[in-house]
């Protein structure tokens, strides 16, 4: 069984200050993320009973609801909340999958004799937890999370049997804005319901190959899910915590900011526990001086330890701060392997490469002539005129 917690408006109950700044029935909401298009996060209750939703333009929400309260988004204390739920649940032996903060799920079948049975992994799950939560349980992740909507915050809620066939039995009745919930299936909601097809059970009896040829893969996704079937559980792996933090002596921007992220990706590096593993992801984060916290996620395209190439792949994100920062943090997310490792094959695949690009260029000037191959050389891009641009000349490899 797939067993889902979900940590209702997690984010915005920790931007706000704790489960009381909603109890008090203002209509709430996160603001948008300074430098992204305005859209709201979250809301309250209260907001939602006003006609606001998450994703809702800010002019639109406010012309709904004039009294909507604003809450500006803390990316820092949400990650650090969250890495403290994830911890307890890793406690009690769970390997998690994590869809997004307030939002996880993980195989009850590895945790049955240890606890005694489903329900207990469920019980022990919610005392780990130590708040309030919403658990499902299902044959599958979409099962489990449809379960989790559904459930009340002191009782879980269970798919009936263990197949494909009792989740398509659960799923049936539910509207189809369930889909709205995964990331790959939730643009297809508002054609869905164009087209008349309001219920799960709807959208399974359609042709599989009528709903790709109309959706693509997200269509062929959310027939999959209606049919009670869902792709294999992720669970992540347990990754050593690398962070740095420096903290600024007054409030930083600039060139200030680059040498700070220097620092940081120097002891980062530098750090003992890396074993010499290279980074696939970062997240770089700030505290900024007016109040507030900023967090960006940067993937690399390829694992790095190379610290020039790590600077110059982050400095561009230092334009999206919104302001002035009193401290800069530094964070490994996803290590990969041995730097010496990937240095070697990547040196192994660059030379096999250049070495049938200059094979393939000497065949193609011994039938076509020395101007057989060509390559296009930049040398005006300011120019106007298209010709002055680039210009053509004899490729030397």
């Amino acid at each position: 069984m797939i067993v889902c917690l979900r940590l209702p408006r997690f984010e915005l109950t920790v931007a706000a200050g704790g489960p009381a700044a909603l109890a008090d029935g203002r209509p709430l909401a996160l603001a948008p993320i300074p430098g992204h298009e305005p859209r709201l996060g979250e809301v309250s209750g209260a907001a939602e009973a006003a006609g606001v939703r998450r994703g809702m333009l800010l002019g639109e929400a406010l012309a709904r609801c004039p009294d909507l309260h604003l809450v500006p988004p803390d990316p820092l204390e949400v990650a650090k909340s969250w890495r403290t739920v994830i911890d307890r649940l890793e406690g009690i032996g769970a390997a998690l999958e994590l869809a997004r903060p307030g939002l996880a799920y993980f195989d009850a079948a590895g945790l049955r004799r240890l606890y005694g049975g489903d329900e207990q992994v469920i019980a022990r799950a919610r005392h780990a937890l130590d708040r309030p939560a919403r658990i499902g349980g299902g044959p599958t992740r979409f099962s489990a999370l449809a379960a989790a909507l559904r459930a009340r915050a002191r009782r879980a809620a269970l798919v009936p049997g263990a197949d494909a066939a009792s989740a398509r039995r659960y799923l049936a009745p539910l509207p189809v804005s369930l889909l709205a919930h995964r990331d790959e299936t939730a643009l297809l909601v508002e054609p869905l319901t164009r087209l008349g097809i309001n219920t799960m059970s709807e959208l399974a009896a359609l042709q599989r190959s009528a709903v790709a040829d109309r959706f693509g893969v997200a269509g062929a996704l959310a027939h999959r899910l209606a049919h009670g079937h869902d792709t294999p559980l992720r669970a992540q792996r347990s990754e050593d915590r690398l962070q740095e933090v420096l903290e600024l002596p007054e409030s930083a921007s600039g060139p200030m900011l680059e040498r700070a992220l220097g620092v940081l990706v120097d002891r980062l590096l530098a750090r003992p526990e890396r074993r010499g593993r290279t980074l696939r992801a970062v997240v770089l984060a700030a505290r900024l001086a007016g109040g507030g916290t900023w967090r960006e996620q940067v993937v690399f395209r390829e694992a790095l330890s190379d610290p020039q190439r790590m600077r110059l792949a982050m400095r561009s994100r230092l334009d999206l701060l919104p302001g002035p920062a009193d401290a800069l943090m530094l964070a490994a997310e996803r290590l990969g392997p041995a730097g010496g490792e990937q240095r070697a094959l990547m040196d192994e695949a660059r030379a096999a490469r250049m070495k049938r690009l200059h094979e393939a260029v000497r065949q193609v000037r011994a039938v076509a002539g020395p101007y057989g191959a060509l390559r296009a050389l930049c040398i005006d891009p300011d120019s106007r005129v298209p010709e002055r641009r680039v210009m053509l000349t004899p490729f030397e490899g």
